[in-house]
C-alpha cells in the first residue's frame, strides 16, 4: 500500500523518538520515499545522522539549512507529500497544530500540507488525560487529521497506563489499512492465474511452454494496489509478487490449476486467466525415467480440461471473466471466437507477430475486445503498464 508513496515523517521531542528509526526503516522497506523533519528538541533524543542514513535523505530541522544557507520550503514539502505522519507527536506539538502555531519547520509544513495527516501521540498518562490535550486531539480530528491511538504500558515516568506511542509496525499497518479503505476495489476478491503448466512425461521430463508468469504477476500486483483481495494461482515460475497482500497458490499441472480455480472462483468478483495452460497432457506417466531406445519415442496425449470454458459455464451474474489469446495467425478472428465460445466479458489479444509481445519479455502489446466486440488497442508497453490498463478496464466493469 505504501509503495512509491511520498511520506513526510515529523518527529517531536519525546523519548519515543527512538522508535522513529525503525519506523523510517519500515517505511523505506515498504517502498516509500521518506523525508524526515525533526523539531529542534527531537534532536536531543535521536540524531539526525541516524535518520538520514536510514531515509537516504538529509534530515530537515530548521527553516534554513545551516551548511548551505538554503531555505527549506515548507510549502513545497506540504505539496510534495502523499502523507504526513507525526510520530511521536508530543502534547506541545499537538497544541501548536490545533491552534495554528508554527514556530518550527515541522508545524509550518503541517499548516501547508494538502495530504492526509496522521499523528501518533506519545506522552505521560496525566498529560494524555489532561482536558487541554483531549480538547486539542478532538480539534485536530475535526480538521480531518487521523489519530493513531497510543498503547497502554509502562511509561517513561514509571507510571503504567495509556500514552505509549504505537509501535512502528502498528503505525505502518494502520496507515496501510486507511489507504486501502479509499481504494476502488477494496473488499473485492479477484482471482488471477499466471505462468505455464507442466505436464509430466516421467519423473524428470515434462511438456511445458515458455511462459514466465510476468504478465500474470503484474496483473495480480496491480489489483492489490487497487485494494482488492487477490488470489494468484500460478504454475512453475521464478516470479515473486511485489505486493505482500497477494495470496499465492502454487500448482504444477493443468488439473491442479483447475482445482485451485474452482476453489476460489465462486467468491471472485473477477477472474483474469493469463496462465498459459497446456492443452494436452500425456495419457500415461512413466513412474521411472524413460531410457533412450531407438530413434523415435511416441507419447500419447489427451486433452486437458478447458479451465476457461469450465469457469465460463459457471459464471454468476455480475461476475467478470477475462481470457488471454496469444495468436500467430487470424488473430482477431480467433480471439473473438474464444471470447464468445467461452462466455467471457473481455479477451486480451496479443500476437507473437508483434515485436516485444509474448512470453518471457518485459513488454507486451495488447488489444482488449469486449462482448460487444469493441476493440481497444494499446501500443507496446512495459508489462506493469499493460497490467494497469487491463485492471482499469476490469475495475470499470466491476463498478
Amino acid at each position: 500500500m505504501l509503495e512509491d508513496k511520498k511520506i513526510v515523517l515529523g518527529i517531536c521531542g519525546s523519548i519515543a523518538a527512538y522508535k522513529s528509526a525503525l519506523l523510517v526503516r519500515l517505511l523505506v522497506k515498504s517502498g516509500a520515499e521518506v523525508q524526515v523533519i525533526m523539531t529542534p528538541d527531537a534532536t536531543n533524543f535521536i540524531t539526525p545522522l541516524t535518520l538520514s542514513t536510514l531515509s537516504k535523505k538529509p534530515v530537515l530541522v530548521d527553516y534554513f539549512a545551516p551548511e548551505t544557507g538554503e531555505w527549506n520550503n515548507h510549502v513545497e514539502l506540504g505539496l510534495w507529500a502523499d502523507a504526513f505522519i507525526i510520530a511521536p507527536a508530543t502534547a506541545n506539538t499537538l497544541a501548536k497544530m490545533a491552534n495554528g502555531l508554527c514556530d518550527n519547520l515541522l508545524t509550518a509544513v503541517y499548516l501547508s500540507a494538502k495530504c492526509p495527516v496522521y499523528f501518533a501521540p506519545a506522552m505521560d498518562l496525566d498529560m494524555w488525560k489532561h482536558p487541554s490535550t483531549v480538547q486539542n486531539i478532538a480539534k485536530l480530528q475535526s480538521f480531518g487529521n487521523i489519530l493513531i491511538n497510543p498503547g497502554i504500558g509502562e511509561l517513561a515516568s514509571g507510571l503504567h497506563g495509556e500514552g505509549r506511542m504505537a509501535e512502528p509496525e502498528e503505525i505502518i499497518g494502520f496507515i496501510a489499512a486507511e489507504i486501502k479503505k479509499k481504494l476502488p476495489l477494496t473488499g473485492k476478491k479477484i482471482l488471477v492465474t499466471a505462468g505455464p503448466t507442466y505436464e509430466a512425461i516421467d519423473p524428470v521430463r515434462f511438456i511445458g511452454n515458455h511462459s514466465s508468469g510476468k504478465m500474470g504477476f503484474a496483473i495480480a500486483d496491480q489489483f492489490a494496489l487497487m485494494g482488492a483481495d487477490v488470489t494468484l494461482v500460478t504454475g512453475p515460475t521464478a516470479q515473486i509478487n511485489k505486493q505482500p497482500s497477494v495470496k499465492r497458490v502454487d500448482v504444477t499441472t493443468a488439473a491442479e490449476m483447475l482445482a485451485a480455480c474452482e476453489q476460489y472462483y465462486p467468491d471472485a468478483a473477477a477472474c483474469i486467466m493469463s496462465a498459459a495452460v497446456a492443452d494436452y497432457t500425456p495419457v500415461d506417466v512413466s513412474p521411472q525415467k524413460i531410457k533412450k531406445q531407438g530413434n523415435n519415442l511416441n507419447i500419447d496425449l489427451k486433452a486437458t480440461v478447458d479451465i476457461l470454458k469450465t469457469l465460463g459455464s459457471k459464471k454468476q451474474p455480475g461476475q467478470i471473466l477475462v481470457g488471454f489469446a496469444l495468436e500467430t495467425n487470424n488473430e482477431e478472428q480467433n480471439a473473438i471466437q474464444k471470447l464468445q465460445k467461452k462466455n467471457l466479458d473481455l479477451i486480451v489479444l496479443n500476437s507473437l507477430n508483434d515485436a516485444g509481445a509474448g512470453f518471457k519479455g518485459d513488454t507486451n502489446k495488447i488489444t482488449i475486445i469486449d462482448i460487444s466486440l469493441q476493440k481497444t488497442a494499446y501500443g507496446l508497453k512495459n508489462k506493469n503498464e499493460v497490467a494497469y490498463d487491463l485492471c482499469q478496464k476490469v475495475a470499470g466493469l466491476i463498478k
